[in-house]
């Protein structure tokens, strides 16, 4: 079994606390489903914001799901290089698996869908 990152970020219209939350859960979901892992499988989840959203912690969304709670967590704030995306919620989930790095599906939503364009789904 090997160890690796799926990639996944969306963005949101306003720096609200539910908003933030949302959509954080929303994109883990969309990851765990695309690549059929369960918390059991994850290593860690390594999130990142720009420096425009300070309304809660995007972490805070993972660890309130159900069987999450003993998956490790880390909050960051992106490099703010302009011009960057703004309102922007990144995640790193490190997973186990048998995948291969090109079966593992990257997840973008929302305008980060145009982050990478050349591995998202159309």
């Amino acid at each position: 079994m090997m160890v690796r990152g799926i990639r996944g970020a969306t963005t949101v219209r306003n720096d609200e606390e539910n908003e933030i939350l949302k959509a954080t859960t929303e994109l883990l979901l969309q990851i765990v489903e695309e690549n059929r892992v369960i918390p059991e499988d994850i290593c860690s989840v390594f999130v990142t914001t720009t420096g425009d959203l300070t309304a809660t912690f995007p972490a805070r969304a993972i660890r309130q799901m159900p069987g999450w709670e003993l998956v490790p967590l880390m909050c960051s704030l992106e490099i703010p290089v302009q011009p960057s995306l703004p309102k922007c919620i990144r995640l790193m989930v490190h997973v186990n698996t048998e995948k291969s790095q090109k079966d593992v599906q990257h997840v973008y939503l929302n305008e980060a869908r145009s982050l990478r364009p050349d591995i998202i789904k159309s």
